[in-house]
């Protein structure tokens, strides 16, 4: 008996990925980073990917909603300043694209991990997250989603609280452009771009593993690398 296919693979395929999910993960470490470059090395990306974009959107008028365990009883809304008023970081990355390509580039922003400190949303406690020292108060996963929810990814909670995984508002020392992500996408280097979500409208934290877009047309849901 032949048996159907899984998110749009057959299903020894599919099996096989999450083979390679379950060793990708059992190898990561919060500690390992992706390599960094001087930022003399960076470059623009090209413009890839559009799903979800809404180049006509009122930037003074867009919110980061932010949604915890509590659900939307404990949801906070985010001007842009507001996300500037956190910790400011940047970092020069190497952006790689499941494609094959790749384009080391210059990013500013904040990390998701402030951001869940600030509002407790990565917990169950509503406490600020803390990996090292209480684990088990930490939901599973983060959910990403643009405005109109047309592109949508998730992040397991260790990836999505590593240092490198970034709120970015500015790229090569400018605010985003609507084409990469205005006015703030996510940065993960420990991750294939297909996870560098553009635009984002909404973060979910959850104890639930999220929907994600390509995952679902036959990509690796945990696209690490």
């Amino acid at each position: 008996m032949t048996r159907s296919a899984e998110d749009e693979l057959p299903w020894p395929l599919r099996r096989a990925l999450e083979f390679d999910e379950r060793l990708a993960q059992g190898t990561f470490r919060a500690s390992r980073r992706s390599p960094e470059f001087p930022r003399s090395a960076a470059r623009m990306p090209r413009v890839n990917g559009s799903i979800g974009l809404d180049w006509g959107l009122d930037l003074s008028a867009w919110r980061l909603q932010v949604v915890g365990a509590a659900g939307d009883h404990a949801r906070r809304s985010f001007t842009l300043d507001d996300i500037k008023a956190l910790p400011r970081v940047e970092m020069t990355t190497e952006l790689r694209c499941i494609e094959g390509w790749s384009t080391v580039v210059h990013w500013a922003g904040t990390r998701l991990s402030d951001l869940a400190a600030v509002t407790g949303s990565a917990t169950c406690s509503g406490r600020p997250a803390d990996p090292i020292g209480n684990a088990a108060d930490l939901l599973g996963y983060a959910a990403l989603e643009t405005p109109d929810r047309e592109y949508y990814v998730g992040l397991d909670m260790a990836s999505a609280l590593h240092p490198q995984t970034l709120l970015c508002y500015e790229m090569g020392g400018q605010p985003l452009t609507p084409d990469h992500g205005a006015p703030l996408r996510l940065v993960i280097p420990v991750k294939y771009g297909i996870k560098s979500l553009k635009q984002i409208g909404t973060i979910r934290f959850t104890d639930r593993r999220p929907a994600d877009y390509w995952a679902e047309r036959g990509y690796d849901w945990y696209a690490g690398h």
